[in-house]
């Protein structure tokens, strides 16, 4: 019935809508004209030639204010909110119009309180006459997607992004999915339906849901699902046989609405890195907006990313360092949708170039740097630790003293979790780079201090890239040992916790993320290639030099102390003196840069963390006179 009468109502739109005020208008005059007779005076009589008029009078304003603002023309969707406040103000405004004009008649057609209250009823009526077509609009949907072969799904999340999902599938019905039923774990939500889709229960309610409706797909519609979360939802979904999909992160949606566009498939990134991350966007944007931010290393997995991020904050100018320009077009193309790779927000040089550093911040002045770029791969370092040295230490060091130089007022050090109890040549440079970034603490005006986190997901060379590029190579898939467990987190919500954290972390020390629950790699490995759905052999090559079985967010000794986010740790970091890091000779044998750096950072842990000493005149913690830099021979300064 519903699917013949709602194409009538939107061919004759403008007649029915007219139509529909003005009888609500007649109806509404009638009733309060009744009601006032009845409380009045008992027994009196109604004015019904007078409600009839005044009814008509109002029902010829109602069409009148209405064409002016194009009500029943379309101007806005039936039902919808930007409707509902024209209609207001034309309601409104009619009721005030028609209480005027019977007043100043002698004698008045009606009551002078019947237009009053009558303008609300009229509101009423015409809202619900309006709520009454859109469900008809929305009804004539879901039962045309009946016979029209759309696939059944089940929602799990009845919060913003359930209803945002919803209203998207119902909007666009040539997706192909039509929604039957939605869970929540919330017991409040039992009862509610979203565009008359209804709760049907909580997740633990899947296999009777899937039994009532026939669907054999659920989408899970919460952005900020955990990785937990997720887990439990693919374990019921495997139970019955059923399709799972998921909506992306809140990472990955950057604050933009859910649509149909958003469904895809689970992935393994999904069952690893998720973590729910509140974010005090009030504090973030407070050093970044209107600043001048560098990010070295742009094109990289971290910097990249850092720069999508930190560009949704405005900063009054966001600067891209890399050696790679190919990398530079594609985070430029990233943000911006084009890259012509002619703009003065990109910025080719080397950190190992510290001349070119320098000069690229005293033209620059940014007020903000991220210091993303380093050489990352553990077992390419272990074959040329001189290189490590170069990039991770002595490029920091060049990155830092040009901060410092040129008054940075924030400085943040990405390191790595490799840093903890190093064993590695990859472990000892960011170790060392922690270090001397809490040298300059001590020197610098500003805030200088490092955030240390585990794997990331999406990054090049990640272990979920290689195993997926094993698997679809057809195996076999190589894991070190079946007992080796790593850290991981997705690269975005990684990135959103250096952010935040820089926000709230103090001079001189290191900030940890938490990264939640170490996973097996082998067991990573082993639902990969379930999900792929191939038969491949996992192969154990051992650990390889300076990786660790397990590995640690925290060294011996450092404490696990949140004072002010919940998902990162502050801890202090022994400074480092310059002069030792320069000391070590490249230029000797691998095997003895290695055991130099092992040695520096042995005397490292030995030493008490530098406390910052406030100035007792400004308030601020008390700087040296003399720069440790200086200490440097003169030859080992002309060599770097």
């Amino acid at each position: 019935m519903t699917g013949r009468v709602e194409p009538v109502l939107r061919r004759h739109r403008l007649v029915v809508l007219a139509l529909c005020d003005g009888v609500a208008w007649l109806l509404a005059m009638a009733t309060f004209s009744v009601l006032r007779a009845s409380v009045g005076a008992p027994g009196g009589v109604t004015p019904w030639m007078g409600a009839l008029a005044l009814g008509l009078i109002a029902a010829v304003l109602q069409v009148s204010f209405g064409w002016v603002v194009r009500l029943h023309h379309g101007r806005a969707a039936v039902g919808s909110f930007e409707e509902m406040i024209l209609l207001g103000g034309v309601t409104v405004s009619v009721g005030l119009v028609a209480a005027v004009l019977n007043a100043l008649l002698s004698p008045p057609l009606v009551p002078r309180t019947v237009p009053v209250g009558a303008s609300f009823m009229a509101m009423a009526l015409v809202a619900w006459l309006r709520a009454t077509w859109r469900r008809l609009h929305e009804h004539e949907y879901r039962t045309a997607e009946r016979t029209d072969g759309m696939t059944p799904v089940l929602i799990f999340g009845a919060g913003d992004g359930g209803r945002q999902l919803v209203d998207s599938m119902l909007r666009d019905p040539s997706a192909g999915w039509w929604p039957v039923g939605l869970l929540d774990d919330r017991l409040n939500l039992r009862h509610r339906r979203v565009r008359g889709i209804p709760v049907l229960g909580t997740g633990e309610d899947l296999p009777r849901a899937v039994a009532e409706t026939g669907c054999r797909t659920l989408v899970v519609a919460i952005p900020s699902a955990s990785a937990e979360l997720l887990r439990t939802m693919e374990r019921r979904a495997a139970s019955l046989n059923i399709d799972l999909k998921v909506l992306p992160s809140l990472g990955e949606l950057l604050d933009r609405r859910v649509a149909v566009s958003d469904i895809r498939d689970l992935q393994m990134s999904d069952l690893l890195g998720r973590h729910q991350i509140d974010t005090d966007v009030a504090s973030v944007a407070d050093y970044l907006t209107g600043r001048v931010v560098l990010v070295t290393g742009a094109g990289g997995s971290i910097g990249s990313e850092l720069c999508r991020q930190i560009w949704r904050y405005a900063p009054a100018e966001l600067l891209m360092l890399d050696r790679d320009e190919s990398a530079l077009h594609a985070v430029q193309l990233s943000i911006h949708g084009r890259a012509m790779l002619d703009s003065p927000d990109l910025v080719l040089a080397d950190i190992r170039d510290t001349e070119r550093i320098l000069q690229v911040f005293e033209e620059r002045r940014p007020d903000v740097v991220f210091h993303a770029a380093a050489l990352k791969h553990l077992s390419m370092l272990e074959q040329y630790p001189a290189e490590a040295v170069r990039t991770n230490v002595w490029g920091t060091h060049a990155v830092l003293e040009a901060a410092k130089r040129t008054g940075v007022s924030r400085f943040v050090n990405i390191s790595t979790d490799k840093a903890a109890n190093p064993c590695s040549v990859l472990g000892y440079t960011k170790r060392l780079a922690e270090g001397l970034t809490a040298t300059v603490a001590r020197e610098a005006s500003g805030t200088f201090l490092s955030v240390r986190f585990g794997n990331v997901l999406g990054s090049r060379g990640s272990v979920l890239t290689a195993f997926t590029s094993q698997i679809e190579a057809g195996g076999p898939v190589t894991v070190t040992d079946p007992k080796v467990t790593r850290y991981f987190m997705t690269v975005q919500e990684a990135v959103q916790l250096v952010i935040q954290a820089a926000a709230i972390g103090r001079d001189g020390e290191a900030l940890v993320l938490d990264m939640g629950k170490p996973v097996s790699i082998d067991d990573v490995a082993r639902n990969l290639i379930d999900m792929s759905g191939k038969q491949i052999e996992v192969v154990y090559t051992g650990l390889r030099e300076g990786e660790k079985l397990h590995e640690e967010l925290f060294g011996d000794g450092e404490p696990d102390h949140r004072p002010v986010h919940p998902l990162v740790s502050h801890i202090s970091v022994p400074a480092v003196r310059p002069a030792d890091v320069y000391s070590v000779d490249l230029w000797s044998r691998r095997g003895q840069v290695t055991d130099a750096l092992r040695d520096i950072c042995a005397h490292m842990v030995g030493e008490v963390a530098h406390q910052p000493v406030r100035s007792p005149r400004s308030g601020q913690p008390g700087r040296p006179r003399q720069s440790e830099s200086e200490e440097l021979p003169t030859w080992r300064r002309s060599r770097t």
